[in-house]
């Protein structure tokens, strides 16, 4: 199979510093404390606006306001759209996740979220919930209202149609579709416009999507487990893999996960638990460096057995014929085998996220790990630190020698029971 590459070139785009927006408490009548801007935090990608869009109301100062004698606080509104939307993690991809909230008089009258590629948007659920008391009401929905004709019509033209007053918009869509266009389009019509409320948080939910978008490629994290005293170990934490553990949620939240070969027989057990309306997520991509893998893991009961889809990426002078087939099973063919062809081919899919797993034997990862490392591919890094000590370390990675000078922001740990799980961004 040929790849080919997608260069994307995005001039209307550029970094910039956002104004932070202070996360309130679940009270939505809670009063400012300006001091709590004083400290901005780190950015993951902020989309400019054009000239026009500049002269909107500063999003800091019109996230709290008083609408009619009602006070009327837009940050919780929009957490709740951001809370609304990831009832649909893993199910969304290539699109993102979408919460709106449709609020009068301080009553929430109308909400919804976007639960498949394909279907309606959450606009247009929320509007449905809604019905007749959308007029001159506020809509609150997490990113930007897309403005074109797709698989799904505008939703710009369905608030207009419902004649809310108000719009609130987490982030603008980094989507070159849309880019500002939406926000433009409510503008033309007469709505009030306040965009960039809880602008981080909104983000976060949708990095992948955002990094798709921004470079062409689906965004990859690396995850592995270590001692305390900083030995690579072959497992993950007790109850990391059952529902509502960590290793369930990746699981559920990435679109794919590279595995080792090694883990072939074990397949069928890596799968998320959480509850969700697809049963797609995530694909499995194991590397096959060599003919025999190829036809072991064709053969394979195991991945038959599997729920999710299972790709073996191949060499062309490697491809065996060997009678069998197996419909869990996708073979790839790709001339020159590392992880930018295969962040390619994700990406020809429609995959926003992947993961780079480090279990089993890992020898056959080793490759994809410093080509991650020297191409700056890696995103992501989550290392889940296990309540053991270990007398050696029997899984040495040269690869992360490679590491010692790369610096990991917004670094942020979590207790998971007896283990510590570290996530930040390379």
């Amino acid at each position: 199979m040929q790849i080919t590459h997608l260069p994307i070139s995005i001039p209307w785009i550029t970094h910039r510093t956002s104004i932070p927006l202070l996360s309130l408490s679940s009270n939505p009548r809670r009063i400012f404390n300006l001091t709590s801007f004083q400290n901005p935090k780190h950015s993951f990608f902020t989309v400019s606006f054009n000239r026009s869009l500049k002269s909107q109301s500063n999003p800091v100062l019109s996230a709290m306001r008083s609408e009619e004698g009602v006070e009327v606080d837009d940050a919780f509104y929009m957490r709740k759209c951001v809370e609304l939307a990831k009832r649909a993690t893993g199910c969304t991809s290539p699109n993102p996740m979408v919460g709106c909230v449709i609020v009068k008089d301080g009553d929430i009258v109308g909400q919804g979220f976007h639960p498949k590629a394909g279907q309606p948007h959450a606009e247009v659920f929320a509007l449905r919930d809604a019905g007749d008391l959308a007029e001159n009401a506020t809509a609150y929905v997490s990113l930007e209202p897309c403005n074109h004709y797709g698989r799904t019509p505008p939703c710009t033209e369905a608030l207009i149609k419902a004649k809310v007053k108000r719009v609130v918009i987490g982030m603008v869509d980094p989507n070159p579709i849309v880019s500002s266009s939406g926000i433009s389009r409510l503008k033309d019509a007469g709505i009030d416009v306040t965009v960039g409320v809880e602008e981080e948080l909104c983000k976060k939910m949708n990095e992948g999507f955002i990094h798709r978008m921004l470079t062409g490629k689906p965004l990859l994290a690396l995850r592995y487990s270590i001692s305390v005293n900083g030995c690579f170990l072959d497992k993950i934490g007790e109850g990391a893999a059952d529902t509502g553990g960590y290793y369930s949620k990746l699981l559920q939240e990435y679109d794919a996960v590279i595995l080792s070969s090694s883990l072939s027989d074990k397949l069928s057990s890596i799968s998320s638990q959480e509850a969700t309306n697809v049963s797609i997520k995530p694909i499995k991509i194991i590397v096959a460096s060599n003919a025999e893998q190829s036809l072991i893991l064709a053969s394979s009961n195991t991945v038959e057995e599997s729920s999710q889809k299972v790709i073996m990426i191949t060499k062309k002078e490697l491809v065996v014929e060997t009678g069998i087939s197996n419909s869990a099973v996708e073979t790839v063919v790709l001339e020159n085998i590392n992880l930018d062809s295969i962040l390619e081919y994700c990406y020809s899919r429609g995959l926003c996220s992947v993961l780079l797993d480090l279990r089993g034997n890992i020898e056959d990862l080793e490759v994809l790990l410093r080509d991650g490392i020297e191409q700056k591919l890696l995103q992501k890094v989550m290392v889940e630190i296990l309540p053991e000590w270990s007398t050696k370390d029997e899984r040495q990675i040269a690869s992360m020698n490679l590491l010692e000078s790369k610096s990991v922001k917004d670094l942020h740990s979590k207790q998971l029971g007896g283990s510590v799980l570290l996530e930040g961004y390379l």
